[in-house]
């Protein structure tokens, strides 16, 4: 299963049909669902994302294996995360990802982190990086299924 936790919610159409155009076909390989937790937005950064770190991990199960999303983790090619997907489900069929809000994660859900993943240096509107997200989630699949989609 795979799992993915974010920050604030989606408010495009656009963008959430693109969802669940990915959500839909991910569930021909694995069972997939989004959680969505409030957008703190306080004057104190700080104060912000540890409320935000406490929601999220709420949503973690002692059991998952968890893949935060962060600049400063490491990045991988597709194939490469193909085969990151694959060995892990070897050993656990759960994996969460985590996407922070627009101040980053607390240390908390850092700490709690099995794997640091970034795609890019650069920076995503939390609504677009949803969707880059699952569409690499369903690349792994394509790839590790050996079906032709991964140019």
């Amino acid at each position: 299963m795979i799992k993915i936790i974010c920050v604030g919610n989606i408010k495009e159409e656009f963008f959430r049909d693109a969802i669940e155009e990915y959500k839909k076909r991910l569930t021909r390989y694995t069972k997939i669902e989004i959680i969505e937790v409030k957008d703190i937005s306080y004057d104190d950064i700080d104060k912000s994302i540890n409320l935000e770190g406490i929601e999220i991990l709420k949503h973690i199960d002692s059991k998952d294996y968890v893949i935060t999303l962060e600049i400063e983790g490491k990045e991988l090619s597709s194939e490469e995360f193909a085969q990151r997907i694959e060995s892990i489900q070897t050993i656990n069929p759960n994996i969460t990802f985590v996407i922070g809000g627009s101040y980053g994660l607390s240390n908390s859900i850092k700490e709690r982190s099995n794997f640091k993943l970034s795609f890019s240096k650069m920076t995503f509107p939390h609504q677009l990086f949803r969707i880059i997200l699952l569409e690499q989630i369903y690349r792994s699949f394509k790839i590790l299924n050996n079906e032709s989609y991964h140019k």
